[in-house]
């Protein structure tokens, strides 16, 4: 396995680090995106924790490539904020349409450079999806067709089981979000695209966890690893 940082955006106001990971074994491209809104801070905890567990050999991939960026927008990072313009509104919508944001721009020749079969982008949210149908957090985010469903309904069923408090389990939302970087890759490369909700009002440390869980079920699913 080689773990190699990179640069996304270098030499501008928007650079920051993305991780590139390679087994020894050909396989599938997944990528991973975090910090697409700046306070959404355990889902980019969970991506840099993963990092550092592959480089540091605690877990590694056998098979494919693994991309992370685990602080997208660091500017909104910085500041704890969602971000302004929302960046998740700023990707392509059409083939034949560009991102109207230059950090979506990188994101999207990132994309298209790599060209992932798989994609996680990881959010979180208000509520929780067991008490109201009107909320995302504790969900999976998928269009409705995209050829990740089944294996969003093999994690959410593998995840449930480790959930002991029934509120707190994830349930699949079916849902097409115009200008999202989930849609982009989907309608651009084709990818089986996700998009990971954990609701705000749980501890920091279980946010962390889940996000973290539900990412290894996913690249064990996809068989980069065992």
């Amino acid at each position: 396995m080689i773990v190699k940082k990179h640069s996304l955006a270098p030499g501008s106001a928007y650079n920051t680090p993305y991780h590139v990971i390679r087994g020894s074994q050909q396989g599938p491209v997944f990528m991973i995106v975090a910090g697409i809104h700046g306070n959404e801070t355990a889902s980019m905890k969970a991506a840099q924790r993963i990092v550092n567990q592959l480089r540091h050999g605690s877990r590694s991939i056998q098979r494919g490539t693994l991309i992370i960026v685990p602080i997208l927008n660091k500017q909104a990072y910085r500041k704890r904020i969602r971000g302004v313009p929302d960046l998740n509104r700023r990707f392509p919508r059409y083939n034949n349409e560009a991102a109207s944001h230059p950090l979506a721009s990188s994101l999207c020749r990132l994309m298209r450079s790599y060209h992932p079969s798989w994609y996680l982008d990881l959010h979180e949210a208000n509520g929780l999806s067991q008490r109201s149908k009107r909320v995302l957090g504790q969900s999976l985010v998928v269009s409705p067709g995209n050829p990740a469903v089944p294996a969003v309904r093999h994690v959410l069923k593998g995840i449930n089981e480790t959930v002991g408090v029934e509120s707190l389990r994830f349930n699949i939302r079916l849902r097409s979000r115009s200008g999202t970087s989930r849609m982009a890759v989907s309608r651009l490369l084709g990818a089986k695209a996700v998009t990971v909700e954990t609701c705000w009002s749980l501890n920091h440390a279980d946010r962390v966890h889940y996000q973290m869980d539900i990412i290894y079920r996913f690249l064990r699913y996809a068989g980069l690893m065992i």
